[in-house]
């Protein structure tokens, strides 16, 4: 084991030997006007020192197997520099982010200039690497369960500059910005460091001069969360002083699932109307509970060329993208009445259609085929840009909720060709609807605590792989800015956010930014060898979406 007796930290925090012992400190660090010390401490009354001796001393340092293991206030964990952190009681994994143990986040984000390395490196610096998880590392207590242990963090191990070849560079950037983004999901993290890392492709593609590739593990934060943390660290690009604007939070008030209550004098058959309202919801709610544990037992979907071929070995990941225009998403909104969501999830059903009719060449156009995806919906509340920021400066997380808080929804999508292209959008909503009149996503985020706080996380884990295993495809849909940013001083193009690791062949997350809609899929390399041509779906059925719902006579406002 070895030991050091100065520990460089990132700006504003360090580490001495101070009193025989190394410590320590966070935050913003020091100011002139601050009372210190000769160890650089500030000077702290009786009281406040006796509730710092009452702390738990958490120690990280290296062992020679790398080992990692805490225990009686300690925690040691193999790594390549030695270290000594004392602070606060370490904080418990939560069970959600132990259940995603094995999943990963990557946004792609496209540049509109070549990277200044030192500009980038210093926003990093002063604001995602100040983020309490950024510089943690997970290690286990005397009980065995994870918790989240403060460390240093070195910005080299951190920010990469792969060496590519340069003809395969020079004859496709895109597909060699492509081939490499696929290549992290064979290559594994080095859990003795915070589990996140910006890889730098610093050379330009036909949509920007140069992309970022931004890895995360799936522990750290759910993908809403995390895409809310790199927004903060964000600036409009019209005016660099300011967050970037978002779309406005809900107007509604109270739960989704919880219709208003009548005014007393809307009479009494909008009141029994209301009341059972909530008979319907357990209803429903029981339907769902039944279908879950229906999934996670024996329900499987039907085999189709969406669902994954084998499932004891590991398959390649490759994540590819495409901008739609948010305002025909909007435009179709407008004119049927319904959500954008509603619109994404009629866009994937008429894109997975033409897909699978055209691969398999069934002539049976009039069937239709019954899939299942998953949502992991985060019940956590949804944490401003301001809030985000107020946690990276102050670097402490307790007064904001983070993190996986997961609960999930089996959500049907429907495999079949409509001569109205509209149609696909009737049905997203119908089930949609029925979706949002159940308690389905707060009793499975119960289900998967419970099983794994009485039976353990091998037990919860299994559980979580079957139900996903049993369906098809994941499904997500999330809201970026509606003006134009700036990422550590460089224009951003696009954001394009996926992942791996959920043992499904294709995963579809939507993107907005701007006034584009990013459409990103992750896939099985080995059984989607022509994505491309699943993407050409989505923007052909969003532009046959769309010519039938202008058709439909409207006006419709794009808000």
């Amino acid at each position: 084991m070895h030991r050091f007796d100065a520990v460089p930290l990132l700006k504003g925090g360090g580490a001495v030997e101070h009193r025989g012992k190394q410590v320590a400190w966070w935050g913003t660090g020091c100011g002139d006007e601050a009372d210190e010390d000769a160890a650089g401490f500030n000077i702290i009354d009786g009281a406040a020192a006796e509730t710092l001796r009452k702390r738990p001393v958490i120690s990280v340092h290296t062992e020679s197997n790398g080992a990692a293991a805490v225990g009686n206030g300690e925690a040691s964990v193999g790594a390549r520099h030695g270290r000594v952190v004392e602070t606060d009681p370490y904080e418990p994994v939560s069970p959600s982010a132990r259940l995603v143990e094995d999943f990963y986040i990557v946004v792609v984000i496209g540049i509109g200039t070549p990277v200044n390395l030192p500009v980038s490196r210093a926003g990093i610096e002063a604001q995602l690497a100040r983020y309490p998880r950024f510089r943690s590392i997970q290690v286990k207590d005397g009980s065995g369960n994870p918790c989240w242990v403060p460390t240093t963090v070195n910005l080299d191990d951190h920010i990469i500059y792969p060496k590519l070849d340069a003809a395969a560079v020079a004859r496709d950037p895109d597909k060699a910005v492509e081939d490499y983004v696929a290549s992290l999901s064979t290559l594994p993290m080095d859990e003795t460091r915070p589990l996140w890392e910006f890889h730098v492709l610093d050379f330009p593609t036909s949509e920007a001069a140069a992309t970022t590739a931004i890895r995360v593990h799936h522990s750290l934060g759910d993908g809403m969360s995390l895409l809310t943390l790199l927004m903060a660290c964000t600036r409009s690009a019209a005016d660099p002083e300011r967050l970037p604007a978002m779309p406005p939070l809900p107007t509604r008030t109270g739960a989704l699932w919880a219709p208003p209550r009548p005014k007393a004098s809307a009479g009494v058959v909008a009141f029994a109307a209301w009341a059972w309202s909530f008979v319907v919801l357990a209803w429903h709610t029981v339907v769902d509970v039944a279908s879950f544990f229906a999934t996670v037992m024996f329900l499987k979907d039907p085999h189709t060329l969406f669902k994954r071929v084998n499932r004891e070995e590991f398959q390649r990941k490759r994540l590819v993208h495409r901008g739609l225009s948010l305002d025909d998403v909007k435009l179709v909104k407008n004119a049927m009445n319904c959500t954008v969501n509603d619109v994404l999830v009629g866009v994937t059903y008429a894109a997975l259609s033409r897909y699978y009719f055209r691969k398999t060449g069934d002539a049976d156009t009039s069937k239709e085929i019954r899939v299942r995806s998953i949502l992991l919906v985060n019940l956590r509340p949804t944490t401003s840009l301001h809030a985000c920021l107020e946690m990276i400066e102050s670097g402490n997380e307790k007064d904001v909720k983070w993190g996986n808080e997961l609960g999930f929804i089996i959500l049907p999508f429907h495999i079949g060709l409509h001569d109205d292209p509209l149609q696909y959008v009737r049905k997203a909503k119908k089930i949609v609807d029925r979706k949002k009149s159940s308690l389905e996503v707060v009793f499975t985020h119960l289900a998967a605590e419970v099983i794994l706080k009485l039976f353990g996380l091998k037990a919860a884990a299994a559980t979580f792989h079957r139900m996903i295993s049993h369906t098809t495809i994941s499904f997500s849909n999330m809201i970026g800015p509606v003006e134009q940013v700036e990422f550590c001083g460089h224009p951003v193009v696009f954001i394009a956010p996926s992942g791996y690791g959920p043992p499904e062949a294709l995963t579809v997350n939507f993107q907005s930014y701007v006034n584009t809609i990013m459409v990103n899929l992750a896939v099985d390399e080995a059984q989607f060898p022509d994505s491309h041509q699943l993407l050409d779906d989505f923007a052909e059925s969003l532009r046959l979406i769309r010519d039938a719902a202008s058709s439909l006579g409207k006006n419709p406002r794009n808000d």
